[in-house]
């Protein structure tokens, strides 16, 4: 059967060789509480659809309209699988229970690289999904750009003590990268980006480097709140 777990997932888990994140929009405050809702009942009244589906993960987003959805996947052969034979029967028993719910579509990542320290046991107040497009694909790019920021965050000569962890991932279609980073809280993330020099961006060579890389098409920054985990029994 399918349980909840109040336990944030493991990014860099081994195991997971298909990490895919997703997000829906759904509109109010109200209506992201009644879709968390109706997706954990949902599954909590199934049983746990595959063995290669390792965790699934909700998150509400703080602009109050949007869901962000992360599983963990052995592979994408067991998620085709689940699509064929469990995907459907959640997803209309979750849009008889909230209506006219707008997904926006399933980006497929591997992850690549992370960065913690092994020892800190601070449970995120935040998530930060900052998501990076360039213009075509190219995986070595994407790596080298990745590097380059690991590079300028241990550069610098006071990070921000709000941040826990950062968690990078890169697109399968070689445009994107997508870095899953934690935080004791949404203001911590906040006061970080508005002080330069203090954890985010600062003003030098490294980050301008990052900032300016060839082929950069664009980037957003949106920040969540982990709502709901599921996981086998």
């Amino acid at each position: 059967m399918s349980r909840r777990t109040d336990t944030h997932p493991d990014l860099a888990r081994p195991e997971v060789g298909a990490p895919f994140f997703s997000t829906w929009r759904v509109g109010t405050p109200l209506r992201q509480k009644q879709t968390v809702e109706a997706i954990g009942v949902t599954w909590e009244r199934r049983a746990w659809p595959s063995d290669g589906l390792l965790g699934y993960y909700v998150y509400t987003g703080q602009d109050g309209s949007t869901l962000l959805h992360h599983s963990q996947w052995r592979s994408e052969q067991a998620y085709e699988a689940f699509v064929r034979t469990h995907r459907q029967e959640r997803v209309d028993e979750i849009d008889t229970a909230v209506p006219d719910i707008e997904r926006v579509g399933l980006g497929r990542y591997r992850h690549y690289r992370s960065l913690r320290r092994p020892d800190d046991t601070r449970v995120p107040g935040c998530v930060v999904i900052v998501a990076i497009e360039f213009e075509g694909p190219d995986p070595a790019r994407q790596r080298a750009w990745v590097d380059a920021v690991l590079e300028a965050l241990a550069a610098e000569p006071n990070p921000h003590p709000g941040g826990i962890s950062a968690h990078f991932h890169l697109g399968v279609d070689g445009t994107r990268v997508l870095n899953y980073a934690e935080w004791e809280s949404a203001q911590a993330h906040a006061d970080a980006l508005a002080a330069p020099g203090d954890g985010v961006g600062s003003a030098n060579e490294a980050w301008d480097r990052v900032q300016n890389w060839p082929g950069l098409k664009g980037s957003t920054v949106s920040r969540y709140e982990y709502a709901l985990g599921l996981v086998p029994e």
